[in-house]
């Protein structure tokens, strides 16, 4: 039976342990025999761990892997990716070893606008209140200097700030919507702070200004706070080729084309299939995001806000041919960072960013969405061919042979034994069994 407790944050870790143990496995020692078997046994390394998050009794990992072979603006690349799932890594590679042999990658950033507001609840005159912005907006921006003045000797900073109008879709809302650059850093922190900022001055500049009448319709900040929708922090990648370089097997290069475009046009137009295109697109954003200690969250939101801006959610990617080239190429918002948070902190970060050359945050924008292109070309190219279980169940194939404990030489005997024939779970047992019995 479940318990409840206080001071838990208070605890040692072992303590923590006890106590989870004790409560929700009394008669086990296995759950503590699993959770210290995952902590490092560098104690420098396990407690700088241990301090990423509060509570922490142990370390969960993920498959840290690379895919090699990208070519990107006519550099070589292998990407770094952090992931569970068994055929990213290898779909992306094989979709990186296909376009080198094609021209590689094409990126370039399109934007790298973040924003930010202030949302306010305002009962009085609407008149009364942009006059008073006016007066405010000097002030605020004079205010957070001290923020900005290392932000911008970088080149970023606060790029515009104006107040909106929101009445018309909830009753006395306005908000101060502001435009930042943060240039290499992600730029949460800053963003929030800077939003405080303006925050506290409108509260204390609303007492001493005229046409409020009095206290009970001072505009009232509700909250200050970066949106992780970023429209306008916006990267494209593509690939292109002639359509006779894209024959697969007995299928021309002209029919892949137009079985590929139409499973884009689809994706564009069909909510139910958009949905999990761009999973899979997220496959391999997510995982280079992670790898490099970047906020998969913040940009899985972001991601699929962008897709439903047209007021119906669609494909992240497009494909066309024209003049018997095909195109395809994806367009997509990531606020990324390639320093503060986690990027000067954890080791395998750090290795990440140095194994993509130290990328400012605009090149690791063209890597992840190079990845999330790849990833969906991938994928899309199984669809319309061999179909996608083929190579994905032959990936999931160890995946299996573990959930059935098979031992170093049921593997050696089985692996082989399914490359030529479908792969499932009952197949699977089925082969097992009959080389235990």
């Amino acid at each position: 039976m479940s318990k409840t407790i206080s001071g838990f944050s208070k605890l040692s870790k072992n303590k923590k342990i006890d106590w989870i143990v004790s409560t929700y496995f009394p008669d086990s020692n296995e759950a503590k025999n699993i959770i210290k078997q995952y902590w490092s046994s560098d104690e420098k390394l396990q407690k700088l761990h241990d301090e990423f998050i509060e509570n922490t009794i142990t370390n969960y990992y993920l498959p840290f892997g690379v895919a090699p072979n990208f070519l990107i603006n006519g550099h070589p690349y292998t990407i770094p990716m952090a992931i569970e799932e068994s055929s990213v890594v290898a779909a992306a590679s094989k979709a990186a070893k296909f376009w080198l042999e094609r021209g590689g990658f094409k990126a370039e950033v399109i934007s790298t606008k973040k924003i930010g507001q202030v949302h306010i609840i305002y009962r009085g005159s609407s008149e009364a209140l942009f006059s008073f912005f006016e007066e405010l907006k000097p002030k605020i921006l004079d205010e957070t200097k001290p923020l900005t003045k290392n932000m911008e000797k970088r080149g970023g900073g606060i790029l515009s700030v104006k107040l909106i109008d929101k009445t018309s879709e909830l009753e006395n809302y306005y908000q101060i919507h502001a435009e930042f650059d943060t240039r290499d850093a992600m730029g949460a922190n800053f963003i929030n702070s800077c939003l405080e900022s303006f925050a506290n001055t409108l509260r204390r500049e609303a007492k001493t200004f005229k046409q409020f009448e009095d206290e009970t319709i001072y505009p009232k900040v509700v909250m200050s706070i970066l949106s992780n929708y970023v429209p306008e922090c916006l990267v494209r990648a593509e690939v292109s080729c002639n359509i006779d370089l894209l024959q697969e097997g007995d299928i021309s290069g002209q029919e892949f084309c137009e079985r590929f475009v139409q499973a884009i046009k689809i994706a564009e137009v069909e909510p139910y299939r958009a949905v999990t295109h761009n999973k899979g697109i997220m496959n391999g954003i997510d995982a280079v995001v992670l790898a490099t200690g970047n906020d998969f969250r913040a940009i899985e939101a972001g991601v699929h806000a962008y897709a439903s801006k047209s007021g119906q959610y669609r494909s992240l990617t497009h494909a066309i041919v024209d003049n018997n080239i095909f195109k395809f190429w994806i367009e997509v918002p990531l606020a990324l960072g390639t320093i503060g948070g986690l990027t000067s902190l954890h080791p395998l970060v750090k290795l990440s960013l140095e194994m993509l050359h130290r990328p400012n945050a605009e090149e690791l924008m063209e890597i992840v969405a190079v990845a999330g292109l790849a990833q969906n070309f991938a994928a899309i190219k199984s669809l319309v061919t061999t179909g996608i279980q083929k190579g994905h169940m032959k990936m999931h194939l160890m995946n299996i042979l573990n959930q059935f404990g098979a031992n170093e030489e049921e593997k050696s005997i089985l692996i082989p034994k399914f490359q030529d024939i479908h792969v499932s779970h009952s197949a699977v047992s089925e082969a097992l069994n009959k080389m235990r019995e």
